[in-house]
């Protein structure tokens, strides 16, 4: 085959659309002197209703009279042409079409020809617009949307992403989705997340994330895989739901719910709750906690004498106090009334009748104008073994009445505490 036919052939069976025309740019010119077979496939005419035809009988309504105006400015000038506008098939039916036009010149130089290579595009603008609708319509959404590669680096966030989270599109492209954590979650948790994705489950729970000013806000997550048509994992793609009001408002109700409305400390049934978890923890594994229960000298004589705001404030001044002196772990629970308890968990006895020593002394400074110098009477016990709530309880209350009894203003510590034997069994531990 020579240069010739092998050049015919390729032309012919090129998958874009050739056409070359004569270069007469008079009357209806120019005109079509050859087309190959994709050139009829993609206009809809034979090869015999093209030749001798003008490119012309292809446009229509639609067709872009800025663009054939800029065609026709290159063809006079002999210079190449590249742009795309509609088209008509024979059928009447529209195509967007990419032109690329050049020139050819004879032997002497004039140009004798012009060749196009054209490319039906109408799918490609079509998936393009496609996509531009989804963009668009993920960015209206309300809900924060967050999509990643296999590597879960971010390659999309939606508007209502950038609300919540304080990043910009340009902060978050190419990221990862850990810049977002918080700090509130262990790695059991993203571990759980990663294991369900990769066995292509979904992965739905209420994430603690981070703004990018620090803030935390909390989201109901939902995240899937997107497959490709072999059904390999090509991306991620996570939908949220802000529910920061409301895990705010369940707080609340939870405060409410286990918290003295004056005080603020614990109240009664959070503090039962609370000797439930530290008698489990007890019984499982050995460890021992202690109580502190204190009363108020004398207080229904503030009450009586001064009115029921002075003894409000003797309270929240107790409670203070308490709250103030004890440690992150102690629980301060006002046990009811002007009776306060404190569980002190993996205590011994020796060391919870110094923080009942220390609770004593601090109610001598505390006072108030109105009822003068107020003490505190304490009672103090260790959980021993195979001893119930109930019991314990019994113990220490028993202790601080004796401490009433013997004077107020005093720690007792419970039958079965004796100091010097705990002692000796926290030395030898």
């Amino acid at each position: 085959m020579n240069r010739i036919d092998l050049l015919e052939a390729a032309v012919a069976h090129s998958y874009n659309a050739i056409v070359i025309t004569d270069a007469n740019l008079e009357d209806d010119g120019p005109h079509i002197e050859y087309c190959n077979p994709a050139f009829c496939e993609m206009t809809g005419y034979a090869l015999a209703e093209l030749i001798g035809r003008s490119p012309r009988i292809l446009q229509g309504p639609d067709t872009d009279p800025q663009v054939l105006a800029r065609l026709r400015a290159c063809l006079r000038s002999n210079t190449p042409f590249q742009g795309s506008a509609i088209n008509y098939r024979k059928d009447g039916t529209p195509y967007h079409v990419e032109w690329n036009i050049s020139p050819v010149r004879g032997a002497d130089g004039v140009v004798t020809h012009f060749v196009s290579v054209q490319q039906d595009i109408s799918t490609r603008l079509e998936a393009e617009r496609d996509r531009r609708l989804l963009a668009n319509a993920l960015n209206v959404a309300n809900d924060p949307i967050l999509i990643t590669d296999r590597a879960a680096r971010i390659v999309f966030v939606n508007q209502a992403f950038e609300r919540l989270t304080g990043y910009d599109a340009a902060d978050a492209l190419g990221q990862t989705p850990a810049i977002l954590r918080s700090g509130e979650h262990d790695s059991g948790f993203y571990e759980g997340l990663w294991s369900a994705l990769e066995r292509g489950e979904g992965f739905r729970a209420t994430f603690t994330n981070r703004r990018k000013n620090g803030e935390l806000f909390h989201v109901e997550q939902s995240i899937a895989a997107v497959r490709d048509d072999q059904q390999r994992i090509t991306h991620y793609v996570s939908i949220a739901t802000d529910i920061s009001e409301y895990v705010q408002r369940q707080r609340r109700l939870h405060e409410l719910a286990h918290r003295d409305k004056l005080t603020g400390l614990l109240n009664r049934r959070a503090g039962e709750a609370e000797l439930q978890l530290r008698y489990a923890e007890a019984c499982v594994d050995g460890t021992v906690f202690a109580l502190i229960i204190g009363d108020i000298d004398h207080f229904k004589q503030i009450n009586d004498r001064h009115g029921h705001p002075v003894g409000d404030r003797v309270l929240v001044r107790t409670a203070r106090l308490l709250s103030e002196r004890f440690r992150r772990d102690d629980a301060v629970i006002r046990w009811g009334g002007e009776e306060f308890m404190v569980i002190l968990p993996n205590t011994r006895i020796a060391v919870a009748r110094q923080l009942a020593d220390r609770i004593r002394e601090g109610m001598r400074t505390l006072g108030d104008d109105d009822a003068g110098a107020v003490s505190m009477s304490l009672g103090v016990g260790q959980w021993q073994q195979d001893e119930s709530i109930a019991g314990l309880i019994h113990r220490v209350d028993k202790a601080l009445y004796s401490a009433k009894a013997l004077g107020r203003d005093r720690v007792v510590v419970a039958d079965g505490d004796d100091e010097d034997e705990n002692r000796a069994r926290a030395d030898e531990v």
